[in-house]
Parts: structure tokens; C-alpha cells; sequence
């Protein structure tokens, strides 16, 4: 112990000091959000996905596309929330371009043999190696939903996230096919939201629907885990729909 008087911050004797960083959680229910959010007047990004996704603990997402720019931009969410230990589950239409694919095969492959062969762009490799970390240690999960009926010929274009915090709160949110609303990708739109201590039959109703797509109990849809749909030649590419994406 220093003795009296001594500056405490010194190092007299040598020793080593080290400063703990104490990151504080908030609840979901504590967070200051609004019922939309809109392009126009809102950083629909830094108001609302990020503290939500900084303070859960599970975020599902049922979504018509996805690509590996939006899908990286989550590593984000991971380094900001200081813990590491939010689970995600995503479902996703069966669509994607040709070099997403790819790297996705490579990224969910369970035999532990799909190596990483990426460019010199530093800054896109370490969110992809982060993405690969969370991905193996399944904090990110992924499934395809394809329609299966004559009903529904088209394509998977629901559009609901839920988050959920460890006190059970829920946020869930409609209205973009924007799977991180990246800075890179913000397209024009409006995001609806409903809480569970304001809007308990809506949420609840919500995330009930993903939980039956998620076991694949859904009529009309199909859902399969990521890689049997790969194995199987049950997802899609066309030069015309990957145009869409840039």
C-alpha cells in the first residue's frame, strides 16, 4: 500500500496498475426510442439499431436478401456491445450474388476446412474474420425460407426483427429489407416499432410467427438450415438480381 501521502497514482515499487473498464447495459425498456423512424428526419442506424442491438441479448431477423456487406457490418455490433454474446438468427429468401455465396459456404462450412482467401483490403478482412469467430462459436445462425405452394410463387419478402434483453423486454420492428441499415446501403424508408410493455399482443404475435418459421412450421414456406440448402442446389443467382444489389 503506498504509504501516507503518496501520490496513489505512482509506481514506486514497480508494480503494474491496471484500469478496469466497467461497460454498463440498458435495459431495452430504458431506451429512448420513437414508434417509426425515417430517412428523412432519422440516423435510423446510430437512433435505433445500434442501442438495441448494443443491449440485447438475442436478435432475430426474418429478411427477403441479405449480402455479405450487411452481414459483416454486424461484427460492428459485436465490438460495440463490449461482450460478445449476443445471439442472432436470421432467416433469409433463397437469393444471392454469386461472390456473397461463395464466401457464405466458406463462412457456415462445419468441417472446419473452408479457408479464407481474401484481398489486401484490410478493413473488410477483419470484419469477415470477426464474422467467421461469431459465426463458429454460433452466435449467428442462418436459414433459408423458399415459398412451397401455388399460393406463394415468389419470393421470401417478409420484414421483421425482434430484440430481446435478458429481462425478457422485446423490441420488434417492420418495414425494411435492410438487414443492418448500413451506412453503405440506406436505401429511403420507414421503420415501425412496438415494444412488449406498450404493444405486448403485437410483439408477442411477432416473434411467435419467426419462432414457427424459424422451426419451420409455416405454411407455404420451407425452411432449411444454410447448408443443406447449398448441398442441395436450393439457392439462387441471376446476373439480373445481383444488379439490383449495387
Amino acid at each position: 500500500m503506498p504509504s501516507q501521502g503518496s501520490d496513489p497514482g505512482s509506481n514506486p515499487g514497480g508494480s503494474i496498475h491496471l484500469s478496469v473498464l466497467v461497460i454498463t447495459f440498458v435495459r431495452l425498456r430504458n431506451l429512448n426510442l420513437k414508434e417509426q423512424y425515417r430517412s428523412d428526419r432519422n440516423d435510423i442506424i446510430s437512433e435505433f439499431f445500434l442501442p438495441c442491438l448494443t443491449n440485447c441479448i438475442q436478435y432475430d431477423r426474418a429478411i427477403e436478401f441479405t449480402t455479405m456487406k450487411s452481414l459483416s457490418t454486424l461484427s460492428l455490433g459485436f465490438e460495440n456491445s463490449g461482450k460478445n454474446s449476443t445471439k442472432i438468427r436470421m432467416i433469409t429468401g433463397h437469393n444471392f450474388s454469386i461472390g456473397d455465396l461463395n464466401t457464405l459456404v466458406k463462412l457456415f462450412s462445419k468441417n472446419g476446412n473452408g479457408k479464407l482467401n481474401f484481398s489486401n483490403e484490410f478493413i473488410r478482412d477483419a470484419k469477415v474474420i470477426k464474422l467467421k469467430q461469431i459465426i463458429n462459436t454460433g452466435y449467428l445462425q442462418m436459414k433459408i425460407a423458399i415459398p412451397n405452394s401455388e399460393e406463394v410463387d415468389g419470393k421470401f419478402s417478409e420484414k421483421i426483427g425482434i430484440f430481446r434483453d435478458e429481462y425478457d423486454d422485446m423490441i420488434a420492428f417492420s418495414g425494411t429489407s435492410n438487414v443492418t441499415f448500413d451506412n453503405q446501403n440506406r436505401n429511403f424508408e420507414s421503420v415501425d416499432v412496438f415494444t412488449s410493455w406498450d404493444d405486448q399482443n403485437r410483439v408477442k404475435t411477432k416473434a411467435v410467427d419467426f419462432e414457427n418459421l424459424w422451426n419451420d412450421s409455416t405454411k407455404s414456406v420451407q425452411v432449411y438450415d444454410f447448408e443443406f440448402a447449398e448441398k442441395n442446389n436450393l439457392l439462387k443467382y441471376s446476373p439480373e438480381w445481383a444488379a439490383g444489389l449495387n
